[in-house]
């Protein structure tokens, strides 16, 4: 998933020398480590002789992220804009796409310097999008950007109970690790092609690097350390040993390099804490601690670890505590509760909370949720395996390294006003969860309809019931069929679920209503399909946008129209990460006036992670959450009562 790029997208003017000189080292490793792998695994297929670096940049041969055509995508536009304009602005909107495909428009011209683009480069949308979507992107990871994974929540007897298990996590986390670099990760399919399996190979080591104006990312995949914080202390911990330093060490001594980690006390200035701030404020503070020769080096061990584990302290425990668990997958809870225990700039930081919960949060420049998705469920089944831990030693390995900062006045103001930041965001943050129990995925399938695309119509209507107009609605689908694939937007609101939106609440017969479901989630597979593959309206507008912009050509019109605006002002953002297991995916909402949503679908049971803010007095994700649970039974209703063999809990 990439649900925060699609706020990100208005970010970047034309960029400076300056601005490309400093980014030619990250921009050249991107794309990460090269993947190489035995055939039928992550990284390698047979394939004929090519050049080593083209082989490298795309070691399974996909094709190209293609260029559609100026004349389809804008259609599409218009028809997707649509339902959020009055007659008036559809007829100026339908005018300005009129003029925008002519032959010698504006329109034509972007679009022949973008094929042009789309010829030279493996994927014409790549760099940009780490540019914009994530690097030059300015706003806190944190809410913006940043999803959280809940976990099942855990029972702890006693502080070695909770070393025992964050050390089981640490060893799936690395024999998931294993299974990657030995090439043992199958590669994934749609239908019978294959999808881009090269975001596996960003997971562990990576780092994102702030910067004043724009940040850059790295690579350590090699490294033997991950960074564990406890009480805003951030330790070094070697977790391979051995003559070579290339064996997991065993869970018994993980535990003891974890009990190391436990004897500090609270740091009053947690440097992690600069990680949750707007980038540009952290990058000024990363520049004062590069100042000084000990930061220089903590910063460095911080930032090559290949993965953080945050022991964080108890939180209160209201009823709806599932909420509290959100909020510090996300946010921390604020510089009074855990926030001084993250680094957010690391792709992967494991939560285990000394009262049970834990989790994940992931900073998203160089993955999408998919393969997270999958890292999770590995850990998950390797914990409730119930297999004891192994108990051989590894024996010889480095102790854990206490990593200290040297906090001059500059810094600590810089910890100050970050903690102010953050406990602002935080307070606005205004989470929900719905563990949906009536049915599931198995009962959906039953009917020969799309979960994904029936859960999609499920929060259109809901949207509708509560506002009263469309909800423009992202939904993210993967690229993936394409070389360094990552998103496209799925435009989820359609002429189509607005119909039925309203057949729900205006009198009508079921068979009608019904038929008006069908319609609208057909019509949601079908721009769904378009999107994966590379056929939908967000990356292609974006992509004629910044060509403008790189060519100094004057951005058109249609960019600032109101059909324009209102269907790229999400004020729904949406995706499924899936699992087996009672986890689910939560984050902020794209808009100051929307709602986040993301959802795990089992067979039986349906888990939504819901957001909004408190600052808009429009929206509520309790109202929300309490809304999709009755849209969701009054469209079970309805295709009961018209006779489609309905069976489930209802």
């Amino acid at each position: 998933m990439n649900w925060i790029a699609q706020k990100s997208v208005s970010v970047l003017s034309n960029p400076s020398s300056r601005y490309l000189a400093a980014n030619t080292r990250t921009l050249a490793s991107s794309f990460g480590p090269p993947m190489h792998a035995g055939p039928g695994h992550v990284g390698q297929q047979q394939r004929s002789s090519s050049s080593q670096g083209k082989a490298l940049e795309n070691p399974q041969n996909l094709p190209s992220l293609p260029v559609p055509t100026l004349k389809e995508t804008l259609l599409k536009f218009l028809t997707t804009a649509q339902p959020h304009l009055n007659e008036e602005e559809f007829r100026r909107t339908r005018s300005l796409v009129d003029k925008f495909i002519q032959p010698g428009s504006d329109g034509e011209t972007l679009q022949k310097l973008l094929e042009a683009r789309g010829k030279l480069k493996s994927n014409w949308l790549a760099e940009w999008w780490l540019k914009t979507a994530y690097l030059g992107y300015r706003d806190p990871v944190v809410v913006w950007s940043s999803p959280g994974i809940v976990f099942p929540e855990r029972k702890f007897t006693s502080q070695r109970d909770r070393l025992a298990f964050a050390a089981k996590v640490i060893t799936a986390s690395l024999k998931f690790k294993e299974e990657i670099d030995n090439n043992r990760i199958p590669i994934e399919k749609f239908g019978r092609s294959e999808l881009d399996m090269q975001q596996y190979r960003k997971i562990f080591g990576t780092c994102r690097i702030p910067g004043r104006e724009i940040d850059t990312i790295e690579f350590n995949p090699t490294s033997k350390h991950i960074a564990v914080i406890h009480r805003g202390n951030i330790f070094k911990v070697p977790v391979y040993g051995g003559s070579n330093q290339e064996e997991i060490l065993s869970e018994e001594e993980l535990i003891q390099q974890l009990e190391e980690c436990t004897k500090e006390e609270k740091n009053p200035y947690p440097v992690g804490i600069l990680t949750s701030d707007n980038r540009n404020n952290w990058g000024k503070a990363h520049d004062f601690l590069l100042a000084d020769p000990k930061n220089r080096a903590s910063l460095g061990e911080t930032q090559s670890a290949l993965f953080v584990l945050c022991l964080d302290d108890a939180v209160p425990r209201p009823a709806e505590y599932k909420t509290v668990t959100s909020h510090q997958v996300i946010t921390g809870g604020g510089s009074h509760q855990n926030t001084g225990n993250r680094w957010y700039d690391k792709t992967v930081q494991f939560i285990v909370g000394e009262d049970g919960l834990n989790g994940l949060t992931y900073e998203h420049t160089p993955a999408e949720g998919g393969p997270i998705a999958v890292l999770t469920d590995q850990i998950l089944k390797y914990v409730d395996s119930g297999k004891p831990p192994i108990q051989s030693r590894v024996g010889i390995y480095e102790k854990p390294t206490l990593l200290d900062f040297n906090i001059s006045e500059d810094v600590k103001k810089c910890i100050g006003e970050a903690a102010n930041n953050i406990d602002a965001l935080s307070r606005n943050l205004d989470m929900d969860y719905l563990h949906f129990k009536e049915f599931g995925k198995g009962f959906i399938k039953s009917q020969k309809i799309s979960p994904d695309s029936f859960i999609q119509i499920a929060l259109q209507y809901t949207f509708y019931r509560l506002h009263g107009v469309p909800g423009a609605h992202y939904e993210s689908a993967h690229t993936r069929l394409f070389v360094h694939g990552r998103t496209e937007t799925i435009r989820s609101c359609s002429n189509d679920s607005i119909a039925f939106a309203k057949s729900m609440m205006e009198s009508g017969s079921d068979e009608d209503r019904v038929k008006k479901l069908l319609a609208a989630i057909n019509a949601h597979k079908d721009y769904t399909m378009q999107a994966m593959q590379g056929k939908g309206v967000d990356r292609h507008l974006l992509g004629l946008k910044l060509t403008a912009q790189e060519n100094n050509i004057k951005v058109p019109e249609l960019f600032s129209d109101a059909g324009y605006i209102k269907s790229s002002h999400m004020r729904l953002s949406t995706s499924q990460v899936a699992s087996k297991y009672e986890a689910y995916m939560c984050y902020g909402p794209l808009v100051d006036n929307g709602y986040g949503c993301c959802y795990n679908p089992r067979e039986d049971d349906m888990l939504f992670g819901i957001s909004a803010f408190n600052s808009c007095p429009e929206t509520s994700s309790k109202k929300f959450s309490m809304t999709l649970r009755e849209s969701l039974i009054d469209m079970y209703k309805i295709l009961s009562a018209t006779g489609r063999g309905i069976k489930s809990k209802l």
